[in-house]
């Protein structure tokens, strides 16, 4: 079955079925393996963003019929007042005021789609100019239908469905007030190239909103693709112990991908760490086990590259634009205003 298909089986179920409607502990457990459990909240955290955005697909889709159904009826309101029919009006109004086709366009049209076509030019021209006619009578027909839409009272109580939220902690080390209305948690890979691209947008976000904004890291190194990048967290973990986290983060990326035991330790120095502390550190492994919690928190959510950022537990993957960042937060800092 293709990905969609099941995404959107398991959507349907989500809704449907009553075992998810309902939070008994006797059905929070969907499934077991080997005698571990998988609960509900488990497998709504990791579907979670997927069927919202099936959800918002779905929305669209409304959006889009009801924008249609809102044209059909005014039209039909129109006709009415000036008691004709609903095709004298379209005529009238629609078809007969409908940009007329040229031969440059059809021509144009035609170069743009000559591969696909495979066929000469006056053999699809009337196929070319039907379709750019129906184009152009349904774009004046939005317009009309726009015109009328000004001038009617029209009330639309369709809302966009609330956006996914994952249940991710903000635990790691970490910039900005405890007490920031907007908490950006960021799984990251030192040695990721996108990751090291979105240092530069995160520090546009934090000049341009201080104190609202709390950024927080969170470790999820891509052995597979960067081996020497688990090290490298541990580095920052060691660095952190000494209260130098941040400074040596921005090493790490600055002088990515060189992160050999020696240039560890120099980054280490360049930062006035105690290096024999660090070192000591670094060779312990010590802590090895809070990188894979880390790492085990990023699967339970789902995140398969980086960076991925939680803005207050809403997914933003890769390294997006400032804008991108600015869209969700001023929408959380809208809704807490508004509280």
């Amino acid at each position: 079955m293709h990905r969609g298909s099941v995404l959107l089986l398991l959507s349907t179920v989500l809704m449907l079925c009553p075992m998810f409607g309902q939070s008994e502990p006797e059905r929070s457990t969907v499934a077991e393996v080997d005698g571990e459990k998988i609960s509900f909240q488990d497998l709504k955290q990791t579907a979670g963003e997927p069927l919202a955005k099936l959800d918002e697909q779905i929305y669209r889709l409304q959006q889009q019929k009801l924008e249609q159904m809102i044209a059909d009826r005014l039209l039909q309101h129109e006709a009415r007042r000036r008691k004709i029919t609903l095709e004298s009006l379209l005529e009238t109004e629609v078809t007969s005021k409908a940009t007329a086709v040229t031969p440059e366009e059809i021509h144009r049209v035609y170069e743009l789609n000559k591969n696909q076509l495979q066929k000469p030019e006056a053999e699809v021209q009337e196929q070319l100019r039907t379709l750019l006619r129906d184009q152009n009578i349904a774009t004046r027909r939005q317009e009309f239908a726009k015109s009328l839409q000004s001038q009617a009272k029209v009330n639309v109580y369709l809302l966009p469905p609330p956006p996914f939220r994952a249940d991710v902690q903000g635990e790691g080390p970490s910039r900005g007030s405890v007490d920031a209305p907007v908490t950006i948690v960021e799984f990251e890979d030192f040695q990721c190239p996108y990751c090291k691209k979105a240092q530069e947008i995160l520090e546009q976000v934090r000049v341009r909103y201080k104190d609202k904004v709390r950024i927080v890291h969170r470790d999820f190194p891509l052995q597979p693709l960067h081996p020497a990048s688990f090290k490298a967290h541990e580095g920052a973990r060691c660095a952190e112990e000494q209260g130098k986290f941040w400074e040596y983060r921005d090493l790490l990326y600055k002088n990515s991908p060189a992160a050999g035991p020696e240039q560890l330790s120099l980054y280490a120095s360049q930062v006035s760490m105690n290096l024999p502390e660090f070192k000591n550190c670094l060779d312990s492994g010590k802590f090895r086990s809070v990188i894979q919690k880390d790492e085990a928190e990023g699967d339970r959510l789902g995140v398969e590259g980086t960076p991925a950022f939680f803005i207050n537990g809403r997914r933003l993957s890769g390294a997006q634009a400032e804008t991108e960042f600015a869209r969700i937060i001023d929408e959380e800092l809208s809704k807490r205003a508004q509280r």
